[in-house]
């Protein structure tokens, strides 16, 4: 029983935004439902506006979808982009493309709320006739080539904004609040607790005994149910423990979910080893849903070499 017989899932959730998807730790042990799926590793802003662009090259329908298409591949990414006019206090992307040759170069320039650019990504070159006619078929090919540009440039940009802030999590630990286990048959609440909090005090984080000024809560229940009887005449239980990440606005930053069969009431009066190793692999997976949510592992987006393309021309908000 102590070998490792919890296996886990963590799926925590990139801006400004870091991209979403499982991460692997030892073990790993349950397929996440749709909503961990979808869990995003920062709260991203409330969303990235793309305004139908006018230096495009493109005719007006064809602008359009190019942005349409552009916002659909982003929420793919987990990017809350929206084809839509600027909006006050949001960031933006500006689209716009330049004619090389006998190609045209896709251009994405990312704005702040303030009109200030941070950085220009470049989309592959196409065929200047292919590009001039507008096809969605190859519009959808140029957004799905941007998207994952458009988001590493983002987690760029936040890793070199925690880089600038000598309070963010990239200069100190994460202050994690642990209230403990509850749902626990015998004395699974305890051990547990105490066990993870051993371990996790070896990560290179912090934990405090109070909600208060903590950058992350750690919620942990168990769950124990009946199993079938079984052919051999002995009964099993299904247990689960869910190892759940809050960040400081109890926005869920990312769940660890432990599944295992036991013979039926071995739990219920010690844990023993089979606390130690659900705790050891629980610390483990927090530690790597603190590093991914907040960022904090992220290099800086790197400086570009200067080029002689003429830098974007904000364009003024509209209030609404």
């Amino acid at each position: 029983m102590p070998r490792r017989f919890l296996q886990q899932s963590t799926f925590p959730l990139g801006l400004l935004v870091l991209l979403a998807g499982c991460i692997d730790v030892p073990h790993p042990f349950s397929k996440p439902d749709k909503t961990a799926q979808q869990l995003a590793a920062q709260a991203p802003p409330a969303r990235l506006d793309i305004p139908t662009p006018t230096t495009a090259l493109l005719p007006e329908a064809g602008a359009q979808a190019w942005a349409k298409m552009v916002s659909e591949q982003l929420l793919q990414q987990t990017i809350p982009a929206m084809p839509q006019a600027v909006r006050k206090g949001d960031w933006w992307l500006q689209l716009r493309a330049e004619v090389r040759g006998d190609t045209v170069v896709p251009l994405y320039t990312i704005m702040t709320p303030k009109n200030t650019p941070r950085t220009t990504q470049e989309g592959t070159p196409v065929p200047a006739q292919a590009w001039s006619s507008g096809d969605p078929a190859m519009l959808n090919a140029v957004a799905l080539d941007a998207a994952p540009r458009i988001a590493a440039a983002l987690t760029g940009i936040q890793a070199d904004d925690m880089e600038k802030d000598p309070h963010s999590l990239k200069h100190r630990p994460a202050r994690v609040y642990f209230p403990g286990v509850v749902g626990a048959p015998g004395d699974g609440n305890i051990s547990l607790a105490q066990a993870f909090t051993s371990f996790f005090r070896k990560t290179p984080d912090t934990l405090q005994n109070s909600a208060d000024n903590a950058d992350f809560t750690v919620k942990a229940h168990v769950t124990l149910t009946d199993g079938p009887a079984g052919t051999t005449g002995h009964p099993q239980q299904h247990i689960e423990i869910v190892w759940q990440v809050l960040d400081k606005t109890g926005k869920e930053a990312g769940a660890a979910t432990q599944l295992h069969d036991i013979d039926a009431h071995s739990l219920d009066h010690f844990w023993g080893d089979v606390a130690v190793v659900a705790a050891q692999e629980a610390a483990a997976a927090v530690d790597q849903i603190l590093d991914r949510y907040s960022g904090r592992g992220n290099a800086p987006l790197a400086e570009k070499p200067k080029t002689d393309s003429t830098p974007p021309t904000p364009t003024t908000p509209q209030k609404q």
